[in-house]
C-alpha cells in the first residue's frame, strides 16, 4: 500500500504549517518508536484522616506500594497505546522496588534493556492521601540521579520517532538525550515538576506539555489558558495546556488554538492521569496523527486512567481508549 502522507520534518521546522499537517517523518512511520527518558519511583501510599501539621504525629491506614515515577508511567502509557515500540531509559536500584517497577514496565510491553541498575536505592515517593483525595508527596530521587545516556541509549533515541522527557531527572540527562536525537525525531517535554527551563532546552523542543499552573510558571504571567499558551509560543513551536476536567488547549505559532474537550467518566483516582495523557500523546504522534488528533486520543486515555486506583495499573488499553473515543 502506498504512503498516505508525505515525509515531513519535525515541528521546529514546520512552525508555519497548519495544525493538521503536524505529523512525524514518514521514514519512521513503518515501525515507529517512542523513547522515554525519565524517572521511576516506587509510590508508598498511606491514607490519612487529615494531613498533619508541623511536629504532629497521626495514625494512617495501611501502606500500599505502586510502581510509579513520571517517566515510567508515561512509558507504560505509550506502550499500551499500541502501534509503537516503547523504550524506557532510566535507572533503578538493585532492590525489590526496582524489580517491582521493571516487572510493571515489562508487563506493559516496554523495552527495559537500556535501564541501568545501580547501587543506589530506587527512587521513592512518600504519598499521604486525605479522604478528599488531597495528597502531599515527598520524593527521594535515589537512582533517578544516576540516569545515563550512553552509546546504546543515544542510538535508540536517534532511531525514535518521538523523544519524551520530564523534569524528575537531572537536566544534564535531558541535554544528552536531545543532543542524541536525529533530525526527524520530535522532542516532547512534559515540564513537570515545574522549574525554569534553560535556553538550550527551549530551543530543542517541538512540543511542550504543561498543566495550567506549570504554564503560568513558565510564562511568568497569569491569565487564561489562551493567554498563557500565546506567551509560551514565543519560545516553543507548539504547546499543549492540560486543563483537567475542562479538556486541553492545543496551540501552534501559525496554526492557531484548538480546544480539545474532556471525556466524562466516573473518577476514582486522578494519580497518573497526566502521565497517561503524555505517554499516549507521544505514541499517537509517533504513529503519524496530527497534534489535535493525538490530543483527542490522549484525553480519552487520561480520562480512563482516573477510573481506577494507582498510576501504571490504571493506564487503559488501546481498545478501551478507542471505545471511549468512538462513543463520543
Amino acid at each position: 500500500m502506498g504512503r498516505l502522507r508525505p515525509p515531513l520534518r519535525p515541528l521546529r521546522a514546520l512552525a508555519g504549517r497548519e495544525l493538521g499537517e503536524f505529523i512525524v517523518a514518514d521514514s519512521k512511520q513503518d515501525s515507529p518508536e517512542v523513547a522515554v527518558v525519565g524517572s521511576a519511583n516506587v509510590d508508598l501510599v498511606v491514607p490519612v484522616p487529615r494531613h498533619p501539621v508541623g511536629g504532629e504525629t497521626i495514625l494512617g491506614g495501611d501502606v500500599v506500594r505502586h510502581p510509579g515515577g513520571k517517566g515510567a508511567n508515561q512509558a507504560v502509557a505509550a506502550a499500551r497505546a499500541g502501534g509503537v515500540r516503547t523504550t524506557f531509559i532510566g535507572a533503578l536500584g538493585r532492590d525489590a522496588s526496582g524489580d517491582l517497577i521493571a516487572g510493571s514496565l515489562r508487563a506493559a510491553g516496554v523495552d527495559v534493556s537500556l535501564v541501568d541498575r545501580v547501587d543506589t536505592p530506587t527512587g521513592t515517593a512518600l504519598i499521604a492521601v486525605s479522604p478528599t483525595g488531597e495528597n502531599t508527596i515527598i520524593v527521594a530521587p535515589g537512582a533517578n540521579r544516576h540516569v545515563g545516556i550512553g552509546r546504546a541509549q543515544a542510538r535508540r533515541i536517534a532511531a525514535a520517532a518521538v523523544l519524551l522527557a520530564q523534569l524528575e531527572v537531572p537536566l544534564e540527562v535531558i541535554r544528552q538525550a536531545v543532543e542524541a536525537r536525529a533530525a526527524d525525531t520530535l522532542v516532547v517535554l512534559n515540564a513537570a515538576p515545574s522549574q525554569d527551563l534553560p535556553k538550550w532546552l527551549w530551543g530543542a523542543l517541538d512540543v511542550l506539555v504543561v498543566n495550567e499552573h506549570e504554564a503560568a510558571d513558565l510564562a511568568g504571567t497569569g491569565g487564561a489558558p489562551a493567554v498563557l499558551a500565546e506567551a509560551l509560543l514565543r519560545r516553543v513551536p507548539a504547546v499543549v495546556v492540560t486543563l483537567g476536567g475542562e479538556g486541553s488547549l492545543v496551540a501552534t505559532r501559525e496554526g492557531g488554538q484548538v480546544m480539545v474537550g474532556a471525556f466524562s467518566v466516573d473518577v476514582v483516582d486522578t494519580t497518573g492521569a497526566g502521565d497517561t495523557y503524555c505517554g499516549v500523546l507521544a505514541a499517537e504522534l509517533a504513529k503519524g496523527r496530527d497534534l489535535v488528533e493525538a490530543a483527542q486520543v490522549a484525553a480519552a486515555a487520561g480520562a480512563l486512567a482516573t477510573t481506577a486506583a494507582g498510576a501504571q495499573e490504571a493506564v487503559p488499553t488501546a481498545a478501551d481508549v478507542t471505545g471511549l473515543v468512538s462513543a463520543r
